[in-house]
C-alpha cells in the first residue's frame, strides 16, 4: 500500500514555508491505519519487543495499537508535570529553547526490550530524549518506528546505533 497517498501536505502550516505532513487523513482511513500499524507490529515481532514507549501525543497514536496487537504494555513519555507518580526527567533542545520529557520511574524493568514509536522523525531531538529516558531506566532500545521520516533534516544521524523503521520518507 502506498501510504503517502493518505498523508495530506498542508502548505504554510504552522508557519510560512513549512509543508506540514498531516497524518490524520491516514488515521481516518481504516485500511491505511491498519496497514501502517501492521507493518510496525511485524517489525516489533522480529525484535522480540516487551514494551512499547511513545512520546506525547502522536507517539501514543502510533504506539498504543502496536502494543495492543503485540499483547504488551505501553508506557507514555510526557511533558513535565503531566504524569501523576514519581518520574525521571530529561531536558532536550528545541529549535527555540528547551523542553522536558518525563516517564514514570517504574515504567520499564531493567533489560526490558523496548520499541519506541512516533509519527515523524525530523531532527531526532524528541526521540533522542526518549531513548535517554528508556536507557536511564535500564531498558534496551530494540527498535524505533516512525510513520514518516523527513530525511532532509538528518534526524537519523542522531539515532545511528539504533535500528530504525520508517514507513515513508519525504
Amino acid at each position: 500500500m502506498d501510504l503517502k497517498k493518505y498523508v495530506t501536505i498542508v502548505q504554510d502550516w504552522p508557519k510560512p514555508g513549512i509543508k506540514f505532513k498531516d497524518i490524520t487523513t491516514l488515521m481516518d482511513n481504516g485500511d491505511a491505519y491498519k496497514y501502517a500499524t501492521d507493518q510496525i507490529v511485524e517489525y516489533a515481532k522480529e525484535k522480540e519487543i516487551e514494551l512499547v514507549v511513545g512520546p506525547e501525543a502522536r507517539g501514543f497514536i502510533i504506539g498504543c495499537p502496536v502494543a495492543y496487537s503485540l499483547g504488551v504494555g505501553f508506557a507514555p513519555v510526557r511533558k513535565d508535570g503531566k504524569l501523576p507518580r514519581e518520574t525521571i526527567k530529561v531536558d532536550y533542545g528545541l529549535e527555540y529553547g528547551k523542553d522536558v520529557l518525563t516517564i514514570h520511574k517504574d515504567a520499564i524493568k531493567p533489560g526490558q526490550r523496548v520499541l519506541i514509536t512516533d509519527d515523524l522523525l525530523a531532527t531526532g531531538g524528541t526521540i533522542e530524549a526518549t531513548i535517554k529516558l528508556v536507557e536511564d531506566l535500564g531498558g534496551v532500545v530494540a527498535g524505533i518506528a516512525f510513520l514518516i521520516e523527513l530525511s532532509y533534516l538528518n534526524g537519523r544521524e542522531k539515532l545511528g546505533k539504533y535500528d530504525v523503521l520508517t514507513l515513508m520518507e519525504f
